[in-house]
């Protein structure tokens, strides 16, 4: 089984790996399973320099702005006919089999040209360790060496810490601590993936609340086990995550903190209705029913 995938972040990578680990706990050795970053492996330059580039830029956001704003163009004409031509950029009707996330892709899948036989609709494949492992928050807490009481937030910007992770994490840090009773309200774990400069800043801040900061990790089943909720890089998934009730979208950090801080005090009523509709809309056996089907198509 070859699994083509671009190393640029996204979790792309996390979704390769996760089929292949399926694969081993399924069939064991009956498949050799290969993972090839297609563009860094078989291209040349500089799409075979995209992943470096892209890290580099990650770290140096002003650098990228100026280099955007200084090639912009003032004018752009394309000859570019869309009238009559269709581009399929994600689903291609010569596929034998085509895996969708949710019905709403599924959906899209079927207007762009597929047939029903094609499509299936299992969810997103996550690796095996956050399906498979019996996780205690508690007993989480105690190994991860947590506050055992008060609710936790995880923050996250990816595997490069990109975002205004400082910003968000400096706001967190001030709705969480009640001036009144002069008390934390809620502890704060902070996932810098490879960004060791973000890292090392936070961890020199000053906190009043229980704060630990992480740099990139291989076991994010446990840190998100032990926390209350998750703020996170919004990506492509803010209306299905907010029409189905399982989150919220903010621009702002400080908007962001002050509702972490009202579900961890006054509004704890609806951090537990969010938390029951994303359990709903969870499809944990995903990634096996997807390696179950590909051995049917295979046999």
């Amino acid at each position: 089984v070859l699994i083509l995938m671009s190393d640029t972040g996204g979790g792309h990578r996390a979704s390769a790996e996760a089929i292949r680990d399926a694969f081993k706990l399924e069939f064991g050795d009956e498949y050799n399973i290969m993972i090839k970053d297609v563009w860094k492996e078989y291209t040349g330059w500089p799409l075979n320099d995209m992943e470096r580039q892209y890290k580099f830029m990650v770290k140096h956001v002003q650098l990228w702005k100026v280099a955007f704003h200084s090639t912009s163009p003032k004018w752009i004409h394309s000859m570019y006919l869309a009238a009559i031509a269709a581009f399929y950029a994600k689903f291609h009707p010569g596929v034998n089999r085509c895996y969708c996330p949710s019905e709403e892709v599924a959906k899209r899948a079927l207007l762009d040209g597929l047939e029903e036989s094609q499509v299936r609709v299992f969810g997103l494949p996550v690796r095996p360790s956050f399906v498979r492992a019996i996780l205690s928050k508690d007993d989480l807490r105690v190994e991860l060496e947590m506050d055992p009481e008060l609710p936790a937030v995880l923050l996250m910007g990816g595997g490069e810490g990109m975002g205004p992770v400082k910003k968000t994490a400096i706001a967190l840090g001030e709705s969480l601590f009640d001036k009144q009773q002069n008390k934390p309200i809620g502890q704060l774990i902070i996932i810098c993936g490879r960004n060791k400069s973000l890292a090392s800043t936070l961890e020199s801040m000053e906190w009043t609340i229980p704060v630990k900061v992480r740099g990139f990790e291989k076991q994010m089943e446990k840190w998100m086990g032990a926390c209350d909720c998750i703020i996170t890089k919004e990506k492509g998934n803010v209306p299905y995550v907010v029409d189905n009730g399982a989150g919220v979208f903010t621009r702002s950090s400080q908007e962001t903190a002050k509702i972490v801080a009202k579900w961890f005090s006054t509004k704890r009523d609806d951090l537990k209705r969010m938390s029951e509709n994303a359990l709903r809309l969870a499809k944990p056996e995903a990634v096996f029913e997807i390696v179950r089907d590909i051995n049917e198509l295979a046999a």
